[in-house]
């Protein structure tokens, strides 16, 4: 069997139709197709209609597991402290300090109520709560991230989530032990060994036996995706995810095996991952493309890449690092790497990527396992208005307002000139009706 290959393409900021082809590089339609549409809406139906029932059969038809009651698929923590037992000693240290860096980090993201108290005696202020039940989906079988579980566990515990309810399907009977002590170690409440869109669909809703949640988080499959898009607003979700992304920013002053590695690193996620160099050096673009063709072939997942690379990867030359920023915040990446000699100084100029990792030894990989802010991160250039999953989607704000006798006088004055001037008589009235004489 012959070696993949890299047709990666060669783009150059200078040329007058770059932006448009940059563009259509970075275009992606991340609605469902018709086979995905009709499949999610007969499951969110048939759960919501008959609960733990349409759940059971949809494990049952596509885990190819036999069960007939709903406490069959609920895992006993003893289970997952034996997991967590059964580790390599070598395994067990990585999971307690990856989790113990993430936890550190997310503490310092805890908001509190805060008030104040004008001159007439009015309070107002802001209630800080966290929710009350969390729905966390981890995908399961060969596809096991125990690293997902800590960026979307540990957050909802730091922010004082009451329960949280994981869902994870094991095909088979596939169960995977890291998965499982990850859920032991951050304190997931509740396992239910489930997935697919029936899972979010029993999450979303509730069933006789699985509580409904407040909010879904976590990743999945296309079918998952589409399921939580569906149940936004009867639950909260954290984000529709869409394929991985690193752009890198590069001066030519690092090893070029390292940035086509940082490359491979996102491609080898899935075929339609995005991994784009932006270059001022174009002896040093050159040595990256030697480093891929060179590579590639000892890859183990060097279909993937070779497909990602060639269908949605680039290679840029940039006039200037001030370009390259510039080029940066239209793409607005999930992952950018400033693989510059004196990166600092650029950081500024970045408005737009759902993380910033700075400096050649700063590679995106850390940031998925234990450098400590989450890996859960915008995509789809989504960045220029969201950001990273933190401890404040799992908190949420009431308004407090007290208004004073003193303070109604005034308020109310200015009230009922806005409601009249809005046609709304009654909101006038129930605010003149306190006024004095």
């Amino acid at each position: 069997m012959s070696e993949p290959t890299v047709a990666i393409r060669r783009l150059d900021a200078r040329d007058p139709d770059f932006l448009p082809i940059l563009d259509a590089l970075l275009a992606f339609e991340g609605g469902a197709d018709a086979r995905i549409d009709a499949a999610v809406t007969e499951i969110l139906a048939a759960v919501r209609a008959t609960g733990d029932a349409a759940v059971l059969e949809y494990t049952r038809r596509f885990d190819h597991l036999d069960v007939h009651a709903m406490i069959e698929l609920e895992l006993p923590k003893a289970e997952l402290k034996t997991a967590l037992d059964g580790l390599s000693i070598e395994q067990r240290e990585a999971l307690r300090i990856a989790a113990d860096r993430v936890r550190l980090y997310h503490e310092r993201q805890i908001q509190h109520s805060w008030d104040y108290t004008e001159p007439d005696g009015t309070r107002l202020g802001q209630k800080v709560t966290p929710l009350d039940r969390v729905g966390l989906y981890v995908p399961g079988g060969r596809a096991a991230y125990p690293s997902s579980v800590l960026m979307n566990a540990i957050p909802a515990k730091v922010a004082g989530v009451a329960e949280l309810i994981m869902v994870v399907p094991t095909p088979r009977g596939e169960r995977n032990p890291l998965v499982l002590a990850a859920a032991a170690i951050t304190g997931v409440d509740r396992v239910f060994t489930i997935g697919g869109a029936q899972a979010v669909a029993a999450l979303a809703y509730g069933t006789q036996t699985l509580p409904q949640v407040d909010k879904i988080v976590g990743p999945g499959n296309a079918y998952v995706a589409e399921a939580k898009r569906r149940v936004f607003g009867t639950v909260g979700i954290d984000m529709v995810a869409g394929p991985s992304e690193v752009l890198v920013i590069s001066d030519g002053s690092g090893d070029p095996d390292w940035v086509a590695m940082d490359l491979f690193a996102q491609a080898e996620h899935d075929e339609l991952a995005q991994s784009i160099l932006l270059c001022t050096d174009a002896d040093f673009i050159d040595a990256v493309a030697a480093s891929i063709a060179r590579l590639l072939p000892t890859m183990p997942r060097r279909d993937t890449i070779a497909t990602s690379l060639a269908h949605r990867g680039a290679l840029v030359r940039v006039d200037s690092l001030a370009q390259a920023c510039a080029i940066a915040n239209r793409i607005a990446p999930e992952h950018l790497e400033l693989s510059l000699e004196q990166p600092e100084a650029w950081i500024g100029e970045i408005r737009h990527a759902g993380a910033i990792f700075v400096g050649h030894w700063s590679v995106e990989a850390l940031g998925d396992y234990c450098a400590g802010p989450n890996h859960v991160l915008p995509t789809m250039r989504s960045a220029r208005f969201s950001s990273p999953l933190g401890v404040y989607d799992f908190q949420k704000r009431t308004s407090i307002i007290q208004v004073s006798e003193a303070g109604a006088q005034t308020l109310g004055r200015i009230a009922s000139v806005l409601a009249h001037g809005e046609g709304l008589q009654a909101h006038a009235r129930s605010a003149e009706m306190r006024l004095r004489g």
